[in-house]
């Protein structure tokens, strides 16, 4: 009976001994696992319910801006990372911080942009599309900024909503002028009651709901050089053009007879038959400015046989072309001038192109 008391013990104790040793073992595990809960440690209630720090809280959505705290914090931003060129007329923008760097863009006076970085002297900043450095002696920063920008710049509204209807008075029971659709964007005029304001739409007051809208303060931007080459070929283009419509405006017309115009048909021929209807025009408006001019004889016939003025009239060829044969070409070039039409503008003299200046046209420069 003993022994088997005995028996029993030591296997009960054996039994104790392998439990705490595959206890310890378990811990070691658990404690090891990366993330994991040392569960013999924690508790059954722990495990069950987990503590706060392993579950996310809830992110606070931000609270709405009124607003004029909408309007305060655009200043402060403007503050904060807006610069203004401090110039009487432009300064360059550059690609590098660096006076011989290529020029990519000017910022002109009264304009300005948002500041991206500052080093040794200068000022990156983007405005518009450009981006470039700029000499930190040529602009202002901080408050000097946010007044200048003030005063020069002004308020513009944007969208919180895909959409939003301009009323014709502060009412959400009023006409509507139309739509502001989300990326629009329109004047800010004033704050006319809580909750609207007024803008410009459409060359009309009209009044929108200020929960619906963001504020941003506009100032004019930088011009890249590609812009500004694109704007000066514009220019040169229109400056021709101009030229060109001032050079064919119409004189005035002059009376003339069958025999005149005939007579005017010759000298074209002789002086300009081989060159452009433009060409032709532009001999028989030289004509037809004489006799306008005052300095001149005032008719079709005297101009051309002025002594020493026209070769093929000295020549007598004139009055063989007037007797013979007048190209249609010639004629309608002659009928053109004496009706007022020039391709020369005011032009009294013409003569084979060379060093002479003046308006080159076909084979012949014209003054």
């Amino acid at each position: 009976m003993n022994g088997r008391r005995k028996l029993s013990a030591m296997a009960a104790g054996l039994a104790l001994i392998l439990f705490f040793s595959l206890t310890e073992s378990i811990t070691v595990r658990a404690s090891e696992g990366k993330g994991g809960h040392d569960f013999l440690s924690v508790g059954v209630a722990e495990i069950l319910t987990p503590t706060t720090e392993s579950v996310e809280e809830p992110q606070e959505e931000p609270e709405e801006l009124s607003l004029d705290e909408k309007f305060e914090a655009e200043k402060e931003r403007m503050e904060q990372e807006l610069t203004m060129a401090n110039v009487d007329n432009a300064l360059n923008i550059r690609a590098q911080a660096d006076d011989d760097s290529e020029k990519v863009g000017v910022l002109y006076k009264d304009c300005g942009g948002t500041i991206l970085e500052r080093s040794d002297g200068w000022t990156k900043l983007k405005s518009g599309n450009v981006t470039g450095w700029a000499k930190d002696e040529y602009l202002l920063f901080g408050e000097e900024a946010k007044d200048m920008a003030e005063d020069v710049g002004n308020w513009i509204v944007t969208l919180d909503a895909e959409a939003v209807r301009v009323r014709t008075d502060p009412s959400e029971d009023a006409e509507t002028y139309g739509l502001l659709a989300y990326e629009d964007s329109v004047d800010f005029i004033d704050t006319v009651r809580d909750g609207w304001i007024s803008v410009e739409f459409n060359d009309e007051v009209g009044y929108i709901n200020s929960d619906y809208i963001n504020v941003k303060f506009h100032i004019d931007e930088a011009e890249s050089i590609e812009v500004i080459k694109a704007r000066e070929r514009e220019e040169e283009e229109r400056r021709k053009k101009a030229e060109e419509e001032k050079r064919k405006a119409n004189r005035g017309a002059v009376a003339a007879d069958a025999d005149e115009l005939r007579l005017l048909g010759a000298l074209i021929y002789c002086e300009a038959g081989n060159q452009s209807y433009d060409g032709m025009v532009g001999v028989g408006a030289v004509v037809m400015n004489r006799v306008k001019s005052g300095a001149y004889p005032n008719t079709i016939h005297s101009v051309i046989y002025a002594s020493g003025q026209f070769t093929p009239a000295m020549t007598g060829k004139v009055a063989r072309v007037y007797e013979g044969n007048v190209p249609s070409a010639c004629m309608q070039a002659a009928q053109a001038a004496i009706n007022g039409e020039t391709t020369v503008g005011g032009a009294t003299h013409f003569k084979r192109a060379g060093k002479r200046e003046g308006y080159v046209l076909g084979d012949h420069v014209f003054w």
